[in-house]
């Protein structure tokens, strides 16, 4: 039978089947995804085709997984020649920032926004607890939003505790299934029970000693913008809400990350992935420039004249050198 992947524990998948069943499911026997070196080969959002273990306990097993449509993929962290897939066959992104408490670097947002880009995922960019903020670090979200609305993005300023900013936010999630990403600490679990008041999710304190956040979210998981009473595994349940229309819509909860490390990016192919870096280069001398040093280089202009951010393009090299497999284990 089909089903959709609605949960990632690591060792088990949760299945919604087309019929509305609940299958705690694990992979049968050796299967891999074809040409994708990953630590999860399923992912939350993939269709798959399962198989009912032997007997009535109502788990079963994930035999085929469906063509995706697009998907989501970082460096893995531990294994720095294999990814780790964030989500699978997602409409948009939100990518959940704070200037404060944690502080999320330019770097790590440059490189979210290129995989998207890369998998042609649109990505919205949420700045959150602006409630907290004193004079200066308004300011410096302020530049932010402008730098990024520049490129091309579309940012909100939010408080997930006062709700602040929500309005404008929640029409953006209707009908779609979004991925929420983000550092750890920024404030995804608050966002998700202010959204979805049923959900439930555990929020923790950020750690005073090192200002970052720590691990709420353990797994992954796609939660209903109107979730349906809590199911009972294995029984037959109704279809969670449609898409489309003012209640349809799901967020894909996923573990905070420290770092997104790059995977299997070309360097020729890294300029495409920046907005900006792209329109201009296509007024380069040479066709294969790297922006770097080469004569008549028109990235290289628009830096100097201030038309592209050095932060941008710091995080450009930073992407080009990651050939070297070392700076996969730090933090962006």
């Amino acid at each position: 039978m089909k089903g959709l992947v609605i949960k990632n524990t690591g060792s088990w998948y949760t299945v919604r089947t087309d019929g509305g069943q609940l299958l705690d499911c694990k992979i049968k026997g050796n299967f891999r995804l074809k040409g994708i070196r990953s630590t999860n080969p399923v992912a939350v959002g993939d269709r798959v085709t399962v198989a009912p273990a032997a007997g009535n306990d109502g788990t079963a097993f994930i035999t085929e997984i469906d063509d995706r449509r697009n998907y989501i993929i970082r460096k893995s962290i531990n294994l720095s020649k294999q990814s780790h897939i964030l989500a699978a066959n997602v409409d948009q992104a939100l990518l959940l920032i704070t200037v404060s408490r944690p502080l999320t670097s330019t770097t790590f947002i440059d490189r979210f926004l290129a995989s998207a880009e890369a998998y042609r995922v649109p990505v919205v960019l949420a700045f959150n607890k602006t409630d907290l903020l004193d004079d200066d670090e308004r300011r410096l979200q302020q530049m932010m939003v402008t730098l990024y609305e520049s490129v091309g993005y579309r940012c909100l300023q939010i408080s997930a505790v006062t709700g602040s900013g929500l309005d404008e936010l929640r029409p953006l999630l209707d009908g779609k299934i979004t991925l929420l990403s983000g550092n750890s600490g920024v404030g995804k679990s608050t966002l998700i029970n202010r959204l979805v008041p049923d959900a439930n999710l555990r929020t923790a304190e950020i750690s005073d000693a090192h200002n970052t956040g720590m691990h709420t979210t353990t797994f992954s998981e796609m939660i209903p913008l109107s979730p349906p009473q809590s199911p009972q595994w294995g029984e037959e349940q109704p279809a969670p809400p449609p898409l489309g229309g003012i209640e349809g819509g799901y967020l894909i909860d996923t573990p905070g990350i420290k770092g997104f490390g790059t995977f299997d990016m070309e360097p020729e192919e890294i300029s495409g992935y920046f907005k900006e870096i792209f329109r201009f280069s296509k007024d380069c001398r040479f066709s294969n420039c790297t922006h770097t040093h080469e004569p008549g280089c028109a990235v290289l202009r628009a830096l100097d004249d201030h038309l592209i951010a050095q932060s941008r393009y710091q995080s450009y090299l930073s992407m080009l050198q990651d050939k070297d497999e070392s700076k996969y284990r730090e933090a962006y």
